[in-house]
């Protein structure tokens, strides 16, 4: 049982034999004496705790919680400093309640982890613990079971449910060939795959351990009732001061004070913080604090990475030019027979489309790679060259956009393919969204060179960009941004983006594939590969903030109202510590509102 809880049931049960002592055997000094005590007690521990607050420069609003307590009992209202402790201390614990309430989703990860495998060893199935499965064993994915491991399907066809791991809710198609993620959930056919990864290193896993990152940051939440904790402190005690003045009657004190109570307010940006956190989860990005959710809402400028989040990160062709006299296919089919024989990240493209054409393609021998030029081979008797322009021809070539890969047969031009990074189609529309949001500042970094950067830039509605950045000027150009246009979100998806989101105000890394350092280093991480998300969680951080003031305010104000009334001698003691009860249950539900999509 935790502290909250204790001091709750000692509180209740103090409560219950005051009673009992008072109501039943009329000892009322008895009664007061122990609920006192109890007071006393509470309010010390507090007043400690406010003291530590005070050291480190900030001042909350737990001295009116105090200063109620102390005047109720000193001014012989015991019953309705009871009622307040009981309000406190319950609050305490229905903070936590409501914290756990909205964190379910995220620790439904937790508890669905995959625990066990179905192994094939020496051709018999064996059941293990999914620890001791190895990289390359076979395995049986069974109905309705959870894919164990990170793995590739062997055999088998049929559809997986990755929404938990991603927020996507369409069963996404498998065969063999296809790679599935552990933990997501098998439909209705069994299929066998071969491990990829140990448990231990599977993207469900690497999930788990963000999530359990994102659950340890409750420190981090920002109690927004202290940045209003001077002025309503001011204005509870300048009404109770007044008050007694007017009245010259002590007991106005306590009246006004009781109904000042602070635990609406130190409830409600908790509770809204973690509700939001945990509606970024349930739409597919892990928050991995309080923190991030405030200064993604606060910040006005965005950082992209180029390759692999503005585009995919892998090369489509966008165009093909044959010289006239050569037949098409006949050159698509010799580029394609001599680029399967290379290593370089353009050839399976070449020879991937043209598969695609349906085409044979030739023998090839004496085939030889040039680094950094290209690759040569023998076709009947023809020497083709496929590579940079200046490594297959001494001919004038024609320039195209995009990356280029020339052809030659036995030294003479004869085609050129174009090559792109393919933009993502969300790319565009996100751009858009996040303008609509309030980021007066999109800019794109990138390690590619200018012109490709601000083709790309242009075409999705980014106005500025850092072309030919390394990881270490991606750094600088962090470092030096203006102040004025602080906090700055930095989105990346690879490692060379590691240290840019580690620096960066809020790092969002993008297409999670296991714990990679950009992921290990960014604040939050979108687990789906769709840049959409970062709209989204720049939606759901705005949102919750705005619930997060709004609950705070309406706290103040209800407080406030209920104050003055007091201050006429309307509300008793016990009232208007009853009173707060109400204020504390309509502050709470509407924190929670954070958790809600709308």
């Amino acid at each position: 049982m935790n502290t909250d809880k204790i001091k709750l049931f000692t509180t209740l049960g103090i409560g219950i034999v005051a009673f009992i002592l008072q109501f039943l055997f009329h000892q009322t000094f008895f009664a007061q004496v122990i609920i006192s005590v109890l007071g006393i007690i509470l309010a010390l521990i507090m007043f400690i705790d406010m003291i530590k607050v005070l050291k480190t420069g900030n001042f909350g609003v737990d001295l009116l919680a105090i200063t109620a307590i102390v005047a109720t009992i000193a001014l012989g209202e015991y019953w309705a400093g009871w009622i307040v402790l009981l309000m406190l201390t319950g609050g305490d614990t229905l903070e936590e309640y409501a914290a756990n309430k909205a964190k379910s989703e995220l620790r439904t990860l937790l508890d669905n982890s995959p625990s066990t495998a179905h192994v094939f060893k020496n051709d018999e199935m064996v059941d293990v613990d999914v620890d001791e499965v190895q990289v390359g064993d076979e395995l049986l994915v069974r109905p309705k079971e959870q894919v164990p491991v990170d793995a590739v399907v062997i055999s088998g066809d049929s559809e997986v449910d990755e929404s938990t791991l991603t927020g996507e809710s369409v069963p996404v198609q498998i065969s063999a060939g296809s790679h599935v993620m552990s933990g997501s959930i098998n439909g209705e056919t069994p299929f066998r795959i071969e491990a990829e990864k140990v448990a231990s290193e599977s993207e469900y896993q690497a999930i788990v351990k963000l999530v359990k990152e994102s659950e340890t940051h409750p420190a981090h939440f920002v109690r927004l009732a202290d940045r209003y904790a001077l002025p309503f402190t001011i204005i509870a005690y300048v009404i109770a001061a007044i008050a007694w003045y007017v009245s010259k009657d002590p007991i106005r004190i306590a009246q006004v004070l009781v109904v000042a109570s602070p635990c609406p307010l130190i409830l409600a940006a908790p509770i809204a913080f973690v509700s939001g956190m945990s509606r970024s989860s349930r739409n597919g990005i892990i928050v991995k604090s309080g923190t991030a959710l405030e200064k993604i809402s606060s910040a006005k400028t965005m950082a992209f990475d180029k390759t692999g989040t503005i585009t995919r990160g892998k090369l489509v062709i966008q165009a093909v030019k044959v010289v006239t006299g050569f037949d098409p296919k006949k050159i698509y089919a010799y580029a394609a027979a001599v680029e399967q024989n290379s290593s370089h990240i353009m050839a399976q493209t070449i020879v991937n489309f043209a598969e695609d054409q349906k085409l044979t393609l030739p023998e090839v021998t004496n085939v030889k790679e040039f680094t950094a030029q290209g690759i040569v081979g023998e076709i009947d008797g023809q020497i083709i060259k496929v590579g940079t322009a200046e490594f297959v021809t001494d001919q004038v070539v024609e320039k195209v956009p995009g990356s280029a890969v020339y052809l030659s047969v036995d030294d003479k031009y004869a085609g050129v393919y174009s090559l792109i990074d393919q933009i993502r189609p969300e790319a565009k529309e996100t751009v858009t969204r996040l303008r609509k949001l309030g980021f007066n500042d999109i800019l794109m970094i990138s390690g590619d060179k200018k012109e490709t950067t601000s083709a790309v830039a242009s075409e999705v509605g980014i106005n500025k960009t850092y072309p030919s950045s390394l990881p270490a000027d991606k750094v600088k150009i962090i470092q030096q941004f203006p102040k004025a246009k602080l906090p700055i979100i930095m989105v990346g998806d690879g490692v060379n983006d590691a240290p840019a989101l580690a620096l960066a105000d809020v790092g969002i890394a993008m297409g999670y594939k296991g714990a990679n350092a950009a992921s290990e280093s960014a604040d939050a991480v979108v687990l789906k590969d769709d840049l959409s998300k970062v709209a989204d969680v720049a939606k759901i951080s705005d949102d919750t903030l705005r619930v997060a003031k709004q609950a705070v305010l309406i706290g103040i104000i209800i407080c406030i109202v209920l104050m003055v009334i007091a201050a006429f001698g309307l509300i008793p003691t016990i009232i208007g510590a009853l009173l707060q009860e109400v204020v504390d249950t309509v502050t709470i539900l509407y924190a929670l509102r954070a958790k809600s999509d709308r």
